[in-house]
């Protein structure tokens, strides 16, 4: 259902490189009846899908480590950064895409996901929506040493971590990434490690 309150007056690309940043303005018709006409930079990437793999016998998570540009420029000296396995959905469903991510950056193939939210990650900037999953692995599921794909540029590097480690390293500030905590949280919450 569309916001009555909002209408949407020009959109312009001011870059479609990487992924499109729009220019929006619009019209806000405020409850005290007066109108208002603003612009803001929306960087549309589409949507993703991230997963947090767990094993309930040994107690262990798998995560991802890879450079990632944007933390780089704003202080993270090494520029890597221990993420949960995440992917844009690229024209798939959350959940085919989540499956094809995880066999790719982490080596697992998994055929059981489970569902747990949606969440935007800045709602103020980027237009995109996370699904987020987990599922549990075993190691008869690790059918290659995963990495990502040399023709996206992909070097990740794939850790097995136990739960609690996991949770330590974000009192340390070693995980940063916010995808990852939520998903570290859920597990905690939920008592499922």
């Amino acid at each position: 259902m569309q916001n009555p309150d909002i209408d949407i007056i020009k959109t312009e690309i001011l870059s479609d490189n990487w992924y499109t940043l729009n220019k929006v303005t619009f019209t806000v018709h405020k409850k005290d009846g007066t109108t208002e006409t603003q612009s803001r930079e929306a960087y549309d990437r589409g949507n993703g899908a991230v997963i947090l793999l767990y094993n309930t016998i040994s107690r262990t998570i798998i995560l991802t480590r890879q450079f990632r540009l944007p933390t780089y420029i704003n202080g993270n000296e090494t520029g890597m950064l221990i993420e949960a396995c995440a992917g844009l959905l690229d024209q798939d469903n959350p959940e085919d895409c989540i499956r094809r991510e995880t066999e790719e950056e982490t080596g697992y193939k998994i055929s059981k996901v489970e569902k747990i939210f949606e969440a935007y990650m800045s709602p103020g900037s980027v237009t995109e929506i996370l699904h987020f999953f987990i599922a549990e692995y075993s190691n008869d599921m690790k059918i290659t040493d995963g990495g990502g794909l040399e023709e996206e540029g992909e070097n990740i590097e794939v850790l097995e971590l136990s739960f609690n480690d996991a949770l330590s390293m974000i009192d340390t500030g070693e995980i940063k990434d916010a995808k990852t905590i939520m998903l570290l949280q859920h597990l905690r919450i939920k008592g499922i490690l």
